[in-house]
């Protein structure tokens, strides 16, 4: 079970599009610093910066090639967010279907 300091570590790195789209990239491999920084127009300490907190939330660790510290995508926070957002899909879900029911009903009957 994930904690809820787990949870909120890994809400408030996500939290961030740099982030976001960091780990966009490690999920397609893992990648080196200079490789991740590559995209943004910001420095490579920046850079590193969004990494530590993806580190801190354990979404990316960082390994060791040589010389290189490649970091990978960990995807049990991201699983810990999918369960526990999924817990309130029935609620969304029933939200949307009375919504679709209220529309079709205005697109049927549009004078009432």
């Amino acid at each position: 079970m994930t904690s809820p300091d787990q949870l909120d570590a890994a809400f408030a790195a996500l939290a961030n599009p740099t982030r976001r789209a960091i780990l966009a990239q490690l999920a397609r491999g893992p990648a080196t610093v200079n490789t991740l920084a590559e995209p943004y127009d910001m420095s490579l300490p920046a850079i590193s910066k969004h990494i530590r907190v993806l580190e801190t939330a354990g979404l990316v660790t960082r390994g060791r090639d040589a010389q290189f510290r490649p970091c990978t995508l960990n995807t049990g926070p991201l699983q810990a967010v999918a369960s526990w957002t999924d817990q309130y899909r029935p609620i969304w879900e029933a939200r949307f279907d009375a919504m679709d029911e209220i529309l079709q009903s205005i697109k049927e009957n549009p004078d009432e």
